[in-house]
């Protein structure tokens, strides 16, 4: 199998797969290949927003200690093998071609999701590379995601919960909650961050009551952000400094979740140091999470697709009104909400289609930023990437990209310069 026939492989599957109700396809699919789970050690991350991040700064502290760490995040960022990762290296061409070959063997007909397969992939190939351990992120939701199906971990982390795929998870934080506490398991532990709702804490800490898991909830009291800025941010945690490279308050916010997993799992055995911890943190940053790009005129490209997501892009944009954006969103998400936020603090909105199957036209998402702002429908991102950098120029201001990972995706393969 060749890398052509391996991603056609992988995309003969539908996005989603079949509907499901519980995890019995998944464990299938690990039984069929050998329950490669069974066989590593995870750190499994859930939540709505602030994921990838936190994955990156637990993934990076391990690393930095010497361990050989498994990364799966999703989606991918530019491309495929970007989501499939030990110690920051992508799954190389040979591995993922001989891997898919041995995955599609066992598969048959099933009804398996892209999401599925590409799990399996990753899995088999961490055990093949002998990892230490393997940071998980889940896809969608925790209670019925396929990473589900692993073993208890050494550490659940769930990030921040808002409303996000509300057809699938529900129509309230709460329902939303109840699926990401999913993920906790008997006799392991479960960190969850900062500035949740109390009606989500409540659902996170019984949930671990009931499994007789450790809960872990970030002290806020002992938090304070000390200073903002596009160069990166610095906070303070239980009497230390800390400095990040990635930019805004939220970020900060991840940063002492993943602080508090490295130091739990100093008490399991792992040897974390403090200074590797604050080496992750200094060095970590990830493309498309409220990524500043330098230049005439600087870009802001984050992928925080639903309300909570773009409000955490937007706390820093707030200090550098008025901005220009250029905008895209696929029908799934609350655009008519996100528009509303991102036009509080820019002079125009650009908006784009034409990055994903289901993303709104530019003309529907332009009248609907018109409501609140000057906008613009645009026949392509370059042409809207374009017009944004020259307003951007004359208001001596930034510009956000903003409102899909598919669209920040789309600007960092093809328009970045």
């Amino acid at each position: 199998m060749n890398y052509n026939e391996a991603m056609s492989f992988v995309n003969s599957y539908s996005k989603s797969g079949k509907a499901v109700t519980d995890l019995s396809r998944a464990r299938e699919l690990m039984k069929r290949i050998g329950n490669p789970e069974k066989q590593l050690k995870f750190v499994h991350v859930a939540g709505t927003n602030g994921k990838g991040s936190t994955v990156e700064y637990i993934s990076n502290a391990l690393i930095y200690s010497g361990y050989k760490t498994g990364q799966f995040t999703s989606p991918y960022i530019t491309h495929y093998a970007d989501r499939i990762r030990i110690n920051g290296g992508e799954i190389d061409e040979k591995s993922l071609c001989e891997i898919a070959e041995k995955v599609k063997k066992s598969v048959a007909d099933a009804e398996y999701s892209q999401f599925e397969i590409t799990m399996a992939i990753a899995l088999l190939w961490y055990v093949r590379e002998r990892c230490d351990i393997v940071v998980l992120e889940a896809g969608i939701g925790g209670l019925l995601d396929c990473t589900n199906v692993i073993p208890p971990p050494l550490v659940s982390v769930i990030t921040s919960i808002s409303l996000d795929h509300t057809a699938i998870l529900g129509d309230t934080v709460e329902k939303i909650a109840a699926q990401k506490a999913g993920i906790i398991k008997e006799n392991s532990a479960v960190v969850l961050s900062m500035y949740n709702k109390k009606s989500v804490i409540k659902i996170v800490r019984d949930k671990a009551k009931e499994y007789n898991s450790l809960f872990i909830l970030p002290r806020e009291m002992a938090f304070m952000p000390l200073s903002l800025s596009e160069k990166g941010s610095k906070f303070r945690y239980r009497d230390k400094e800390y400095t990040l490279a990635m930019i805004g308050e939220w970020q900060c916010v991840n940063a002492v979740t993943a602080i508090e997993v490295c130091r739990y799992m100093r008490n399991c055995g792992f040897d974390i140091s403090e200074e590797n911890i604050a080496k992750s943190l200094e060095n970590t940053r990830v493309r498309a999470r409220a990524q500043y790009i330098e230049g005439n005129p600087p870009v802001i490209v984050d992928g925080g697709h639903n309300p909570d997501g773009v409000n955490n892009v937007l706390s820093y944009i707030e200090g550098i009104n008025p901005a220009t954006a250029v905008m895209g969103m696929v029908d799934s998400k609350d655009y008519e909400n996100s528009v509303h936020r991102v036009a509080r603090y820019c002079d125009k909105i650009f908006t784009v289609d034409g990055f994903a199957y289901n993303c709104i036209s530019a003309e529907k998402l332009a009248e609907t930023a018109g409501k609140y702002t000057n906008s613009e429908a645009c026949r392509s991102l370059s042409e809207a990437v374009e017009k944004a950098k020259k307003l951007a120029v004359e208001l001596n201001t930034v510009v956000l990209v903003c409102g899909s990972l598919y669209l920040a995706s789309e600007y960092l393969n093809n328009c970045e310069n």
